[in-house]
């Protein structure tokens, strides 16, 4: 499959890694004071753990930004070894910060800063992978997918939240009445997610969304809260210029005619999905070699 079959596939266009990245970098000192809906998406993520029938011992957090789901994690399994993945060094060095993260530090957790397409751990050495609103930056979803099957042992779980294309469509649309230019980033659908999930050999995914709506004052705060999280428009497709202060006096005039009961929304649709790899059979043999601590 080539890359522009790919993309038509999840409905994604081309990101820009090295832009991304930066954003995040930027926007991590920042970032808790403006993640209202990431903690929330966090603890109805982890809320789903009580569904399932399992105590973790060796979990890795996908994209684990400033540690909204990692803390969660500790609380819930206070024995289990916890490894806090992200590509933003700025963003584990803030989670490592925090005094709660401190007081575990030498017994519970453990930082890395890599990209999810790439983990740098041991084939089945983990229990549970879990990402939130992490996979919608990763450009392939599909070898995203097969590096989490390699690195779960048999039985494991990857349990996950993303965002469905739904996500800012009344930015898009505002941003659509002033040019033809890309300027809101493209999230893949939950059933073409499922797809991939199915594909990398992962036994029977559940899929689920939900809408979370968060309202504003006026779209300039909207606009100063996604830079403050780093959710920029990072695709390929994008105008490099600065924006002129006109297309954005257009673009938040046009916002306006979404405003209901005095308050600017934002809408999100979170898709939810989790996925077991199958258990290994009787006449299998596996050897589990343990991650190194990095």
């Amino acid at each position: 499959m080539n890359n522009n079959e790919k993309n038509e596939t999840l409905n994604i266009a081309e990101i820009d890694r090295q832009a991304m990245r930066a954003a995040f970098e930027k926007a991590a000192s920042s970032y808790d004071a403006a993640a209202v809906l990431q903690q929330e998406v966090a603890n109805r993520l982890v809320e789903r753990m009580d569904l399932m029938s399992m105590k973790p011992q060796s979990i890795l957090d996908a994209g684990a930004g400033t540690g909204f789901v990692s803390q969660l994690l500790a609380e819930r399994y206070p024995k289990a070894k916890i490894t806090a993945l992200d590509l933003a060094f700025n963003m584990l060095k803030q989670s490592k910060n925090k005094r709660s993260f401190k007081q575990r530090w030498n017994k519970q957790f453990h930082y890395v800063n890599a990209e999810v397409e790439n983990l740098p751990f041991a084939d089945a050495s983990l229990e549970l992978v879990i990402s939130g609103l992490t996979f919608q930056w990763c450009q392939d979803l599909p070898k995203v997918f097969k590096e989490i099957r390699r690195v779960l042992a048999p039985g494991g779980l990857l349990l996950f939240s993303t965002f469905g294309p739904d996500t800012l469509k009344e930015l898009r649309q505002s941003w659509a009445a002033v040019d033809e230019l890309p300027h809101v980033n493209m999230f893949a659908d939950m059933h073409d997610v499922g797809d991939a999930l199915l594909k990398s050999g992962f036994l029977d995914p559940v899929m689920d969304m939900e809408m979370l709506t968060v309202t504003y004052q006026d779209v300039k705060t909207v606009m100063h809260d996604l830079k403050q999280i780093g959710a920029h428009n990072v695709m390929q497709g994008r105008s490099h210029q600065i924006t002129g202060k006109n297309k954005l006096k257009q673009m938040m005039q046009a916002y306006e005619q979404h405003r209901q009961d005095g308050l600017v929304p934002v809408s999100h649709e979170i898709v939810y999905g989790h996925a077991w790899l199958p258990e290994m059979k009787k006449n299998e043999s596996s050897v589990v070699v343990p991650f190194k601590k990095i």
